[in-house]
């Protein structure tokens, strides 16, 4: 069975650069931190780092070990945590990942009320669109809208979202108003960098499927840039109605061609399948399935 005193000793000599480094950090002596390493490199069967008179790295068994590592002692300071704070009580710091629209929008404002209800834990988050890895990331939970395919991990559908085409008033009065998808070929778009399809945009209507091969005037990696420039007349954008719902209601934006219809995707929480879930991750995926039950954008 694995030491934690040994597992902690070589993580802190990887963070650290240095044995000296780990030694200091951890309060013991040098010899002591050094022996924890080797007498793990042993047990295991494996070099874990290469050292020279000048520097340390790590193997490629080594890295993939630091990473595993250091999720278990956290795991170990999080269940020592929880169990000193009280039966059921959630505790650590919190790794979160989502989309940075959707976190600005429609995640950001829950997070008092969570925090509030779990006043030992930490929130670390961040806001990007690209996909992450969660396990080698290190990231507890994330957010993700797509139509998630089978994966190893473990989801839970919070809501839906409809993918809208809209444009605003000022440009159809100055463009015209596409009736038919294969007319948006010859219209201003503003497209969006991780679209599924790209600049392929794909609806199904009464006629069936359409397919247009749009050409972009703009393109960003922003939903918030994409809504910006069409409320500016800038073109047509195919945006999710959580990011451009109030501005349907208002008449900010008008919505095309509602026969046809793109995409709706799932708004999800995943993480990794682990037999023994965080209580501080049960919480928080507890709290945004009740905070969804009604999505705002849908009311």
């Amino acid at each position: 069975m694995l030491d934690l005193q040994q597992l902690a000793s070589f993580v802190a000599v990887v963070n650290a650069g240095s044995f000296v480094g780990a030694a200091d950090a951890l309060g013991l002596s040098k010899a002591a931190v050094s022996r924890h390493v080797t007498d793990l490199e042993a047990q295991l069967g494996v070099r874990l780092l290469h050292r020279t008179t000048r520097r340390l790295s790590l193997t490629d068994d080594g890295q993939r070990f630091h990473a595993r590592a250091t999720d278990l002692l956290a795991a170990a300071d999080e269940l020592e945590l929880e169990t000193s704070a009280g039966s059921g009580e959630a505790a650590g710091v919190l790794r979160i990942n989502a989309p940075l629209t959707f976190g600005n929008l429609h995640l950001a404002p829950l997070w008092p009320d969570f925090l509030a209800a779990n006043p030992k834990v930490a929130l670390d988050i961040t806001l990007n669109d690209r996909l992450v890895d969660l396990v080698e990331e290190g990231y507890d939970v994330a957010v993700r809208i797509t139509n998630l395919p089978s994966s190893q991990l473990v989801s839970r559908r919070l809501a839906t979202t409809r993918i809208v085409l809209c444009a605003s008033p000022a440009y159809l009065a100055a463009h015209g108003t596409p009736s038919h998808p294969g007319e948006l070929a010859t219209h201003r778009v503003v497209s969006y960098a991780y679209w599924s399809g790209g600049d392929d945009w794909r609806f199904t209507g009464p006629d069936g499927e359409a397919r247009v091969r749009v050409q972009p005037r703009i393109h960003t990696n922003s939903g918030d840039t994409c809504r910006i420039a069409a409320l500016h007349g800038q073109g047509v954008i195919l945006q999710p109605d959580f990011l451009v719902g109030d501005d349907l209601r208002r008449g900010d934006l008008v919505e095309l061609m509602p026969g046809w219809r793109s995409l709706e995707l799932g708004i999800h929480v995943v993480y990794a399948s682990r037999k023994h879930l965080p209580m501080k991750t049960r919480r928080l995926v507890d709290f945004l399935a009740k905070a969804f039950a009604t999505p705002a954008w849908q009311s």
